[in-house]
């Protein structure tokens, strides 16, 4: 490793623990006296509770206890919340359901928490756990988000009449409609983004403990953000006063959004302990996942793009309907509103934009942010759009693009956005490069040799990433500011800790924020420790989700280090006997320039610490913290073109070539970097092709609720992605960098979906663009 700094290709120093099975996850974590629970969850999508009998429970080996909503609800514990206030056009607030920890009258989805059993072993709370007898009377059941609205569907809560949450917009209705009615082309489409379940490879989990003697709590939990699930839990649910209250998130397998959330088993598990006398563990089992994690997307959406005689946008009018489930999770309400329909301009001039969007209760899981969070939403409405459009003009997809590209910078978009930065010419010239756009038409011909059927699609994305600032986010509704915190801590010897909000859960955090400080310090990588996940050991931060550790935490990191660097520079400057500003620091040392005099970064740590010759007034020790608030968002864009091939016997589709054009401005580790794109265009493949979350709409019964059913992508449903990057510095941080976790999941479902409809020409297709629907799709084309 040694001196590796910004723009080096590091391997990443977390690695090696992963690959050797030495990773600590919180199932790995035990403690004296741990017991184990297991959950009584509802078979019903919709019932009351008429009575829980848990007396046989009681009574089977190992038992420690069975608890229920009604002793939770005595003792005083909250129900869970939505931290983003959304108000409806008529100014009336977010009409939010109560989600009780465990259901106390009536449950609202298949997999609700009703009861906990605590046991000796995993084993003997499950074996327990059925014995609870729990009368329900059955009530009608709706999945479907627009059925939902209809007169004469079933209530979900008496809060929210016909199941509305919210009726919000965006936009100038008024413009837009006078641009739809004196269009030379409108160009019309309903449009499905289907349901995912985000399966993180590591299952979440929760262990709470209750030390009497001490009157405090611990919580090791599956989190992308402890600091907020400490603040949640004391401040909204009365678990524990945060000063009462640790919660530590150890190493964590992947959260993709569906671990920033806070949810009822950490709660429970933390009041089990307290209630129980005894440590209580809780790890989710893959079908529970499949039930109760967060799932994400499931928009209906019907969608109008105006353009003049030259081709030139005039309006956008979209119309969408949210599902969020059977309750309001955590930032569930702003992800299909200021997450969603603030990028519906795309990287395009388009100088009217209006959007509607319906929120509803449904019985199914609570649905919440999943990579991208509303910006792939946004995406798979503008770049399917706009492809169809250049079909319908009888124009080439990339100059309908290029001919409408936002060219001058800042740009205020209709729709909130003020973009900074972007140069969306220079990834689309880069993108068909890479695709030898221009040989496609030889490519087609020659499948079609083999009877097979060969389509180009493209897909230029913006997104929306770091969101900040935390007055801004307040002003729409934000429970929480969006800054984070750094405190960098130069220990005597001069090795280096640098303390987080950040959390990383498999963006490399430890390699990356290391690379940063030896390239400014000039200490080798080995010498620099990452420390975060722990709420004792770390001050408050704001985790990581939205693509916003790079761009944000490292920025805080940044101003920690600026004054590290302030002070070392003095202390150097006293010691050598130098002007302050002709100390430079590299190497290793902290030289006076254009001499060879010179102090060694340990040296100046020890008398930092030593104390025995500081300048007059300087304080003791070396070590410094920050809090960055943002001013704007960063906004990565870039071109993805995806080409596909086609048996049109069996509808079954190939990824021929897949390539991904990314402008994320100055880049720390491009290695790392490339591989977040390469995870999410995998993700993004996924819904494509293969994933789609299906409820029986009659029971409401989760058919998807394993890998037997639930189609994930595999190494060979997908191609080797060509990836490349252009960069437009970011303005709005020191480091000029942009998000990158979520690029790859945001571009890439309409390119694929774009590619398959251009290869069978049809193009009502929805995803997942499975063979057998693709095989229908085909034989309706031909059929005209």
């Amino acid at each position: 490793m040694g001196m590796e700094g910004i723009g080096a290709r590091v391997v990443r120093k977390e690695d090696k623990r992963f690959i050797t099975g030495a990773g600590r996850y919180v199932d790995d974590m035990v403690v004296p006296g741990m017991k184990h629970a297991a959950f009584v969850r509802s078979p019903h999508a919709h019932a009351g509770i008429e009575s829980i009998d848990v007396s046989a429970a009681k009574a089977m080996p190992g038992v420690i206890g069975v608890l229920t909503g009604r002793e939770i609800k005595a003792d005083g514990i909250g129900n869970l919340i939505c931290g983003w206030m959304i108000h409806s056009k008529d100014g009336t607030p977010m009409k939010m359901g109560a989600w009780s920890p465990m259901a106390t009258d009536r449950v609202r989805f298949v997999g609700e928490a009703v009861a906990i059993v605590v046991a000796e072993t995993k084993g003997q709370a499950r074996d327990a756990a059925e014995a609870v007898v729990v009368a329900y009377s059955e009530l009608p059941a709706v999945t479907d988000a627009v059925a939902a609205m209809q007169d004469g569907a079933p209530q979900l809560h008496p809060e929210a009449e016909k199941n509305l949450i919210y009726d919000w917009d965006i936009g100038d209705a008024g413009a837009v409609d006078k641009a739809l009615a004196s269009a030379a082309h409108v160009t019309t489409m309903h449009l499905v983004n289907n349901r995912l379940v985000p399966n993180a490879m590591e299952p979440r989990a929760a262990l709470g403990h209750y030390d009497k003697a001490e009157d405090h709590y611990t919580c090791w939990t599956t989190s992308q953000n402890p600091h907020v699930a400490r603040v949640v839990m004391s401040a909204f649910y009365n678990v524990a006063p945060e000063n009462k209250l640790r919660v530590i998130a150890p190493d964590v397998g992947g959260g993709f959004g569906s671990k920033i959330f806070i949810y009822p088993e950490e709660i429970v598990c933390l009041w089990a302990s307290k209630k129980t006398g005894v440590p209580v563990k809780w790890v989710a089992d893959r079908t529970e996942s499949f039930l109760t994690d967060a799932h994400g997307r499931d928009h209906v959406s019907e969608v109008k793009l105006a353009f003049d005689a030259n081709n030139r946008m005039t309006a956008m009018k979209v119309e969408t309907v949210a599902n969020l489930g059977g309750y309001m999770s955590l930032f569930s309400s702003s992800v299909p509103t200021y997450l969603y329909a603030t990028l519906l301009s795309g990287q395009y001039a388009i100088p009217a934009i209006h959007c509607n969007v319906k929120a509803v209760y449904t019985n199914t899981a609570p649905v919440d942010a999943y990579r991208g969070a509303g910006r792939p939403e946004a995406t798979y409405v503008v770049e399917r759009v706009v492809e169809t459009a250049a079909r319908e003009l009888g124009v080439s997809p990339a100059e309908l693009r290029r001919q409408n590209f936002i060219t001058q910078f800042p740009h205020q978009t209709p729709v909130i956005m003020a973009y900074d930065a972007g140069d969306y010419a220079a990834s689309l010239d880069a993108a068909m490069a890479a695709a030898d756009h221009a040989g496609f038409p030889a490519r087609k011909a020659e499948a079609a040799s083999r009877g097979r059927l060969r389509g180009l699609g493209m897909s230029c994305y913006i997104e929306a990433c770091g969101i900040a600032p935390s007055q801004a986010v307040g002003s729409l509704g934000a429970g929480v500011g969006l800054w984070e915190s750094a405190e960098v801590r130069v220990n005597m010897a001069g090795t280096i800790e640098v303390l987080t909000g950040s959390h990383s859960h498999g963006q490399g955090h430890e390699t990356t924020f290391a690379q940063l400080v030896s390239h400014r310090l000039g200490v080798p990588i080995e010498q620099v420790s990452i420390v975060h996940g722990d709420t004792d050991k770390v001050q408050m931060g704001m985790g990581t989700y939205g693509s916003r550790s790079g761009a944000v935490g490292m920025s805080a990191i940044v101003k920690a280090l600026d004054k590290v660097e302030a002070k070392a520079r003095k202390i150097a400057a006293h010691l050598l006997e130098a002007d302050e500003a002709d100390i430079v620091i590299e190497n290793g040392e902290l030289k006076v320039a254009g001499t060879d005099k010179a102090l060694p970064w340990f040296q100046m740590a020890l008398a930092a610490y030593a104390a025995h010759n500081l300048p007059a007034g300087m304080e003791p020790g070396l070590k410094e913290g920050a809090f960055y608030d943002p001013t704007n968002f960063t906004f990565p864009a870039g071109c993805y073109i995806c080409e596909v091939e086609i048996d049109p016997e069996t509808g079954t589709t190939e990824i021929v070539q897949f390539v991904a054009a990314d402008d994320f401005g100055n880049i720390i580790n491009p290695m790392i970097v490339e591989g977040q794109v390469h995870g999410g265009i995998a993700q993004g493949v996924g819904q494509a092709l293969l994933e789609g979350c299906h409820y029986d709409p009659a029971t409401g019964q989760l058919i998807t609720a394993s890998y037997m059913d639930y189609t994930m992508p595999r190494a060979g449903d997908l191609p080797s992605f060509t990836v490349s990057t252009t960069n437009t510095p970011c303005p709005g941080n020191p480091l000029g960098i942009k998000g990158c976790g979520e690029a790859g999941a945001i571009g890439s479902p309409p390119a694929v979906i774009n590619a398959i409809t251009d290869a069978i020409g049809n193009n009502d297709l929805t995803m997942p663009a499975t063979p057998q629907k693709v095989w229908a799709a085909i034989r309706a084309a031909t059929r005209h």
